[in-house]
Parts: C-alpha cells; sequence; structure tokens
C-alpha cells in the first residue's frame, strides 16, 4: 500500500516538474503546445485553459487562473479539500474514504455541459479568457 503512495507522489512531483519546465519554454522561447480539439473544431473543450490555469497557479494569480477555466479550478480545489479530509480520516480513523461513482458521474455529467455550455454565446463568460 506504501508503494502505490510513493508512486503518486513521485507521479505528481514528475507531472509538476514537466508543468514548470514547460512553463519557462513557454516564457523563454513563446513555446506553447496548442489544443487539438480546438484548433480542429474552433470549439472551447471542457479542458481548454487547464495549461494557462496551472501557469497563474504557479504565479499566484488565482483570479486569472479562475478566468481560464472556472470549473476545473473548482473541482481542483474541491478534490484538494477531498484529499485532505481522507488523510485525516486515515490518521485519526483509520479508514479509507473513496469517492462515491454516483459523485464521478455528476463531475463528467458536469464537464459534458460545461464543454457544450462554454461555446454558445449566452456562456461566453465561460470562455478562457486574460483580464
Amino acid at each position: 500500500m506504501e508503494n502505490i503512495q510513493k508512486k503518486k507522489i513521485i507521479s505528481i512531483l514528475i507531472l509538476f516538474l514537466v508543468l514548470v519546465i514547460y512553463h519557462l519554454l513557454s516564457h523563454l522561447f513563446n513555446f506553447r503546445i496548442p489544443c487539438i480539439f480546438y484548433e480542429i473544431t474552433g470549439l472551447y473543450c471542457p479542458g481548454c485553459g487547464v495549461t494557462r490555469m496551472l501557469f497563474s497557479l504557479i504565479n499566484l494569480d488565482f483570479y486569472q487562473a479562475f478566468r481560464y477555466n472556472p470549473l476545473v479550478f473548482i473541482i481542483l480545489t474541491l478534490y484538494i479539500i477531498y484529499l485532505i479530509i481522507k488523510i485525516i480520516a486515515k490518521l485519526l480513523f483509520k479508514k479509507n474514504l473513496k469517492i462515491p461513482q454516483v459523485i464521478l458521474n455528476i463531475i463528467i455529467i458536469l464537464l459534458i455541459l460545461y464543454g457544450i455550455l462554454r461555446n454558445i454565446d449566452l456562456f461566453s463568460f465561460l470562455k478562457p479568457t486574460k483580464l
């Protein structure tokens, strides 16, 4: 069990390191990886703006991070809260909490609806924007 936790931590650290390197490359050489979905369709997917959101978080610009992708920002925040509660439950009560399947299904439905709504002019405030 501890071996799995170590692998998760190492994976997160590697992902963070890759993100920091990409952030540096994007600033030094104006290197960007475009959203393939947006390039092909011209539509915003539920994940459009996540890379810029993460860059804003690295720069501690939480407002701009929220503007790039509010739903993923909210889901990420709720997931961090869940992880904290899970750690506390494990330490205090020796119980391993899991996210119920119904909550995962609700998140998937929200992501699909968000992907649709952010491409409708009435909901243009959901598009990734820079202020």
